[in-house]
């Protein structure tokens, strides 16, 4: 099983065009992130969250500054990494099994091994039975977990998800962060997760990382420290309640929330 990668970002920024009506969308930003290390960054809409998730990939170059994964710097789009998005991105023409198993056609892989590493993700995610049902037959949490499926299923080091339980309702996302915690504690990948909600942040981080206003720089990092695993009520642990009125209050004090 691959292991995760280290991600450390020094000083990056992303300007978008070059003339008078150029778009300052992020930084300068440092990240550290360790190898295996489970991290959110939470912000505002529009302070560069979704902008960070493409440069730590490599699907979009910075402007300044230098990333580099697992020690190698980052010069081009990087293929051992997963990314999951807010829209589960799945082909309507292909079962949900054949969604997954993309991954082993485009990049040739060894289609017995991954077929069974499909099969162990159907079952780790709770998609056992769906495997020949079309996306159209599938609730909306049931397509973002064989979205999660498809990321995984070539056992990338990194995971990146950028807002991924968003558009799912309160009972499926409280599910689906469990599984997904309790999966990450199998696989120890390397997770970047971007999000709006409190909740999401402190229940499955080790850090989280707060942002600014954009262009988003980080403000403060917060040092999650709960049992693993998390309880689906985390309101259970008052250390909780701590860490989500620490981060809405840098949010009152930002601006970001005026309750006054």
């Amino acid at each position: 099983m691959t292991t995760g990668a280290s991600i450390v970002a020094r000083g990056i920024t992303k300007v978008y065009g070059s003339d008078s009506s150029a778009y300052h969308a992020l930084g300068p930003i440092d990240l550290d992130i360790k190898p295996g290390e489970f991290v959110s960054l939470i912000g505002p809409s529009g302070c560069g969250k979704s902008t960070t998730l493409l440069l730590a990939s490599g699907l979009e170059p910075v402007t300044q500054g230098s990333i580099e994964v697992d020690g190698k710097p980052l010069t081009k789009p990087i293929t051992e990494v997963g990314i999951v998005f807010q829209d589960h991105l799945l082909l309507d023409f292909r079962t949900a099994m054949k969604n997954v198993m993309l991954q082993q056609e485009i990049r040739g892989l060894d289609k017995s091994v991954i077929q069974a590493r499909a099969e162990s993700l159907f079952e780790r995610l709770n998609l056992k039975g769906a495997e020949n049902r079309y996306p159209w037959q599938l609730s909306g949490g049931m397509r973002q977990r064989v979205s999660i499926a498809r990321a995984l299923v070539h056992d990338p080091s990194m995971l990146l998800m950028d807002e991924p339980f968003g558009a799912l309702d309160a009972i499926s996302r409280t599910q689906i962060r469990h599984d997904l915690e309790m999966l990450w504690l199998d696989t120890r990948k390397t997770v970047l997760f971007i999000t709006h909600s409190i909740d999401e942040a402190v229940g499955l981080s080790d850090r989280v990382l707060v942002m600014s206003k954009g262009p988003g720089t980080i403000v403060e990092e917060i040092k999650i420290d709960l049992p693993r695993p998390r309880p689906a009520h985390l309101g259970e642990y008052p250390e909780f309640t701590k860490y989500a009125n620490r981060i809405y209050s840098i949010f009152e004090k930002l601006g970001v929330y005026k309750f006054k």
